[in-house]
């Protein structure tokens, strides 16, 4: 049975960018096909006109806006970079577009092609502070309210400048700068594979000679025999039969032999009779003949 949409090849990726060079012209900057996957880098000036042509255009045709994504690159001049992730449903192929951007260099919205843009936007300019040339609402939409900075920057600290509240005093919510409730404990940056030169606790009652798994340069032989002669000390006694009965020392350990309460006297059959010193005959009943 032939597949309901055309089979993915590598084929298709140079189709592709062939088509993307011949229509995009200057405002492609260029073309990468990175882990099967193809890139465009295009200019900020060009952005909607190349995203036009690529949902437009037969042989490209992508029609679909799935994601738009930041990326902060501090080291560079254009610190961040906008990527719109594209699906053409006909030729079951995606497609990224590259564009990059400053603080204060807007990047055009792209909201008249997909209206979706609007709400992805906002998230860009709210986790790394891209402005959107014409995007109507361009409001923070992940942080809350009053919130300050772009927490998706590689230079924001990962335990912010503020923290929030409810204020009983004031009834409402308050932002003060952040106190750690417990300090930071000191923590060494040594690979977990070398070791550290101190015992955390609980880690000395796995201490044979030395553990298993630690840096040691005893044979893997010498770590059995290890393990055996500790697994002996600390081996449980031997489960006896389920079931078995126990001998017993004495009566008093299981009441065996123990008159009861009425004084070893034949119990009646009946569970509703109540015994006495003058009852009648097992199974009958309490009017006896008294002499």
């Amino acid at each position: 049975m032939k597949a309901p949409a055309p089979a993915w090849a590598s084929s298709l990726n140079e189709a592709t960018m062939e088509a993307a060079r011949a229509t995009l012209g200057a405002a492609l900057l260029d073309t990468i096909e990175i882990a099967g996957e193809v890139q465009l880098h295009v200019t900020r000036d060009g952005l909607v006109a190349a995203m036009t042509a690529l949902r437009d255009t037969p042989g490209l045709e992508y029609q679909q806006l799935m994601e738009i994504a930041g990326v902060d690159y501090p080291s560079r001049a254009e610190r961040f970079e906008v990527v719109y992730c594209l699906l053409s449903l006909t030729r079951n192929h995606r497609l990224h577009v590259h564009v990059g951007a400053t603080e204060e260099t807007p990047v055009p919205s792209v909201t008249g092609l997909w209206p979706v843009a609007g709400w992805l936007e906002r998230e860009v300019y709210d986790l790394y502070g891209v402005l959107f040339a014409g995007n109507r609402d361009l409001r923070r939409i992940l942080t809350d309210y009053g919130f300050r900075g772009h927490p998706f920057r590689k230079d924001f600290p990962l335990s912010g400048y503020v923290e929030m509240r409810y204020s009983e005093e004031q009834k409402r919510v308050v932002y003060e700068p952040v106190k750690l409730a417990q300090d930071f404990r000191s923590f060494d940056f040594e690979s977990p594979w070398e070791g550290a030169e101190y015992v955390l606790p609980g880690d000395e009652k796995a201490a044979l000679p030395e553990a298993k798994g630690a840096p040691t340069p005893l044979t893997a032989t010498q770590v059995q025999k290890a393990d055996a002669a500790q697994s002996a000390k600390a081996a449980p006694s031997a489960p006896s039969e389920p079931y078995a009965k126990k001998d017993a020392g004495s009566t008093a350990e299981t009441g065996a032999g123990k008159p009861g309460p009425d004084g070893g006297e034949p119990k009646p059959a009946d569970p509703d009779v109540l015994p006495g010193k003058s009852s009648g005959p097992a199974g009958g009943g309490t009017g006896g003949q008294n002499q």
